[in-house]
């Protein structure tokens, strides 16, 4: 994706499937249980669907039993934004891709050390690319 659409809903309708455009650019979720990576336990790099920016590595991947993929960290900082998030009649942590803006899912104070954090994410907002010779 050129640097010109990064940002441009339209370039992504272009590119994704419907759910990961719903999921990205509405902020949707997908249901539980049902997302391509919430029980993957292969290693490698999660990346964003729509930029490809890297987010997560497999070895910050747990099981929360949530139904979908969870991590305690992100691979930097800078790679994911926040902002709170009120819909739903909830108070809620909204995480997105810091490049491209895409949603990405939640972020909870209820997850393993070292970090205590859950990051909620949908499988439709991220690109499994597997480590290689790790298939």
């Amino acid at each position: 994706m050129s640097e010109k659409d990064i940002r441009d809903k339209a370039a992504w309708r272009e590119r994704l499937s419907p759910e990961q455009y719903q999921v990205c650019a509405e902020h949707g979720t997908e249901r539980p249980f049902s997302g391509a990576y919430w029980d993957t336990k292969d290693k490698g790099l999660y990346r964003c669907a729509v930029c490809g920016e890297p987010l997560f590595s497999s070895e910050a991947k747990f099981d929360s039993g949530t139904g979908w993929p969870s991590f305690f960290r992100p691979l930097g900082e800078a790679a994911l934004g926040t902002h709170e998030d009120h819909s739903h009649g909830m108070r809620r942590t909204e995480v997105h891709c810091r490049k491209c803006g895409a949603h990405m899912g939640h972020v909870f104070p209820d997850g393993p050390a070292p970090t205590g954090l859950r990051y909620c994410i949908n499988s439709a907002s991220l690109r499994f690319e597997p480590e290689a010779g790790a298939e």
